[in-house]
């Protein structure tokens, strides 16, 4: 009876992990966070205060608690695109998207980060975002509309960006 149980108990946890081991990597019942799969095939990703990440099919990425507080309040995206939206509060601690190339963080904005091999894509759709090379030499600040690509080495040039390229970016991610 009790070796029963306890397989009955891995058949189920194995069930909940392959919930969120299949087009986007996440934990959202270790943070805090609900999961939901589109019919795009993108995850959505509702977390406590009122935190949504939308991430594209196949996006490989973490959600991290740096203060451990028992809230999300960074992210790290390995490869593909997350479009995120997270509702300024004070109080709150910026909320961070780190990839190899970049950091972008905010204190309450919406906007999308797509990580491709060798470079960093960030676009504001509302409010304003700081991006700065993951060795921090050098930042930008972007508002509506704006984007910038944050490769290991150049400028970081602030671009308004075109329709084409925003649709492009927000048809990944089921928008």
């Amino acid at each position: 009876m009790t070796m029963m149980l306890a397989r009955a108990g891995s058949i189920a946890f194995a069930g909940t992990l392959s919930l969120f081991a299949g087009a986007a990597v996440a934990q959202p019942a270790a943070s805090g966070c609900t999961s939901a799969q589109t019919a795009q095939g993108t995850q959505t990703l509702q977390c406590e205060a009122a935190i949504t990440i939308v991430a594209e099919s196949g996006a490989k990425f973490e959600l991290r608690d740096r203060n451990r507080d028992g809230h999300v309040d960074s992210v790290e995206l390995s490869s593909k695109a997350l479009l995120l939206e997270v509702p300024k509060k004070p109080g709150r601690t910026r909320f961070n998207v780190v990839t190899p190339q970049a950091i972008a963080a905010v204190r309450g904005t919406k906007w999308a980060v797509d990580a491709e091999s060798g470079k960093t894509s960030v676009f504001v759709v509302d409010g304003r975002v700081s991006v700065a090379r993951s060795a921090r030499r050098s930042s930008v600040v972007l508002g509506p509309g704006e984007g910038v690509d944050v490769e290991t080495s150049g400028d970081l040039v602030v671009k308004r960006w075109g329709a084409a390229r925003v649709a492009a970016l927000m048809a990944r991610l089921g928008q």
